[in-house]
């Protein structure tokens, strides 16, 4: 799965239920996954809260084959900013 099509997987989930806040993705040369406004897209911007992750751990993160916590614990995945916003992403996905 490439960015792009976690981006429309992530667009389909926001048809449903809203998203408030900003989340960046950042996933070093891949590049960004940002939500804001009721949508994912793909360029770089500022936001609430950002995840530093690899592709592979956002798609595992994504698919439930990575927990957030033990991917935080592990060092997988780093959040700076509000991590109040991770946790609404979470539900959203959840």
């Amino acid at each position: 799965m490439s960015l792009p099509e976690i981006a429309a997987r992530i667009n389909r989930a926001l048809e449903d239920r809203p998203f408030e806040g900003s989340l960046k993705f950042d996933c070093g040369d891949a590049g960004v996954l940002v939500l804001a406004e009721g949508q994912a897209a793909l360029e770089d911007r500022a936001a609430d809260c950002t995840i530093a992750i690899t592709e592979e751990n956002l798609i595992k993160l994504l698919t439930g084959k990575l927990n957030p916590m033990t991917g935080v614990m592990s060092g997988k995945l780093k959040v700076s900013g509000n991590p109040a916003v991770a946790m609404r992403f979470a539900k959203l996905i959840g």
